[in-house]
């Protein structure tokens, strides 16, 4: 580890939904920078303004304060290095792209997008480099003094990286390993297009630079952009201060074959983004893991492990823990298959191991969204701590705790009716003549009830489902004697007094 101060930062673009790929990307550099005492810079590279998305940017930003993710400097608490909208960056960019012009290391291009679409469509596999530059029209090809013309002109060009011919270019990725690219292989990428506005290569490189970037963790599929980066920093004399790179797996299908897609998410019903996600062109909405029910320790504990493990059998961990535990060297190269039954799995983990006060304003909006009054927040505790190890995601609240607060709507008849008998209204009207003399604790309850099935000679497992129906209308909930304890004795006999005429009827 070099004695720089550790800077790392997420660059996303504000052109749609924060992917659950992306937020990993910022877990990871979030971990990374808070284990070695760092900075975690969010920058918007928002520099293709054809894709540019209204509120995106806003929708980024509450993602991350949803995760607990809050960068150290961004758009919007500022920072040593601002602005951190590469669109109000905008001027610094072409002095850079210049100066490789001048040094031979970049050219102005100014090829027409309808002239490179015919040469797309009449040469197989065309692409502007190194093979056909010398015949289409820019600064290499044509003559200097139409070169100058055309600029004096104000003629629309883009400016293009020169890729060397023969030549290897290498790097040590973190996760990786060396590797290496042959500069044929790659394309002249346009560096400065003709709005004046950098495309990604030109401008990651310029910021992560003047930011004092010493670490970029980015998804594989930004590896074939590599030459190009790393010719950029040495073009400009900056390869000293590159940022050490790490490449990380991605995130695969549930079959393993393939990235990803929200279109997976679709067809096979579960969130791919952060949160919901709204497209005011379409009117589509697609669904997010918070708006489903997830919690936000749970999302992240899910992320953490789709690449990477603390060498242990451990799975469930606090941010504070994955701050502690997290080492590139336990990151995986290979891709990691998306498992929906096990994300779901550490939700309920986390449910269950989250004090009741926590959970408790997701559940109120649950609960309150559905029509249930909660005028009691002391209560509403006590009715989360009883159901919480029975739910998966926040939502279930509803039917695991929605009778604490309402009678059963409906109920079961059809589970009770069959066998139900003249005795067991006897049975249920006694325990009513004796409410007086129960001491209202789930045990005494239970001995009671017990005691007076025995005076009866009923079986107490004929009667305990037809007395757990009467109280939540079904067969579900935590035991019925608790149910009834939470309940109070009141409310427990007016169930009770409620339910009997449906039963008997």
């Amino acid at each position: 580890m070099s004695d720089k101060k550790v800077r790392v930062r997420f660059a996303p673009s504000p052109t749609g939904g924060l992917h659950l790929g992306g937020v990993r990307t910022v877990l990871f550099n979030y971990l990374f920078a808070k284990k070695h005492k760092g900075d975690f810079v969010l920058r918007i590279e928002d520099t293709d303004q054809t894709r540019y998305v209204e509120g995106a940017e806003e929708y980024i930003l509450d993602c991350l304060k949803w995760c607990g993710l809050l960068p150290d400097e961004s758009p919007v608490v500022g920072g040593p290095y601002a602005p951190y909208r590469q669109s109000e960056r905008k001027s610094m960019y072409r002095k850079y792209a210049e100066q490789l012009v001048g040094q031979g290391h970049a050219y102005y291009a100014f090829d027409t997008p309808e002239e490179l679409d015919k040469n797309r469509k009449e040469i197989p596999n065309f692409q502007y480099g190194q093979a056909y530059r010398d015949g289409l029209r820019n600064s290499l090809s044509l003559p200097t003094h139409e070169v100058t013309e055309l600029l004096n002109a104000g003629t629309p060009h883009v400016i293009r990286i020169k890729m060397p011919t023969d030549e290897k270019v290498s790097f040590n990725d973190l996760i990786r390993g060396h590797v290496s690219f042959e500069t044929n292989q790659v394309d002249d990428k346009v560096l400065l297009k003709a709005d004046g506005m950098p495309t990604y290569h030109l401008a990651v490189v310029v910021d992560d630079y003047l930011m004092k970037i010493t670490h970029a963790f980015r998804g594989e599929e930004w590896l074939p952009s590599a030459p190009v980066h790393l010719l950029l920093w040495e073009y400009l004399g900056w390869k000293a201060d590159m940022p050490q790179w790490a490449h990380l797996p991605l995130i695969l299908k549930p079959d393993g074959h393939g990235k990803l897609s929200k279109r997976d998410g679709a067809r096979l019903g579960f969130p791919v983004y952060a949160m919901n996600l709204f497209d005011a062109k379409t009117g589509e909405l697609t669904p997010g893991f918070r708006e489903l029910g997830f919690l936000p320790e749970a999302f992240l504990n899910l992320l953490a492990t789709l690449g990477w493990n603390d060498g242990t059998d451990q799975e469930l961990f606090t941010l504070d823990e994955l701050i502690e535990k997290f080492s590139l060297e336990r990151v995986s190269k290979a891709g990691a298959k998306f498992d929906f039954e096990k994300a779901k799995w550490f939700n309920a983990e986390w449910i269950k191991k989250s004090e009741a006060a926590s959970l408790a304003p997701g559940v109120k909006k649950v609960l309150e969204d559905k029509g249930v009054v909660i005028a009691d927040e002391d209560y509403l505790l006590k009715v989360i701590d009883q159901v919480k190890d029975r739910c998966v995601l926040l939502p279930d609240f509803y039917q695991q705790a929605a009778y604490f607060f309402e009678l059963p709507k409906e109920y079961d008849v059809n589970a009770v009716k069959p066998k139900w008998t003249d005795a067991k209204t006897a049975f249920f009207n006694e325990l009513i003549a004796k409410q007086d003399t129960v001491t209202w604790q789930a045990p005494d309850l239970e001995a009671a009830f017990k005691t007076l099935a025995e005076e009866k000679a009923i079986k107490v497992g004929e009667l305990m489902l037809p007395f757990r129906i009467m109280l939540v209308g079904g067969k579900f909930g935590p035991h019925v004697f608790d149910i009834a304890q939470l309940l109070g004795k009141e409310e427990t006999f007016k169930r009770i007094k409620t339910a009997l005429p449906v039963f008997s009827a």
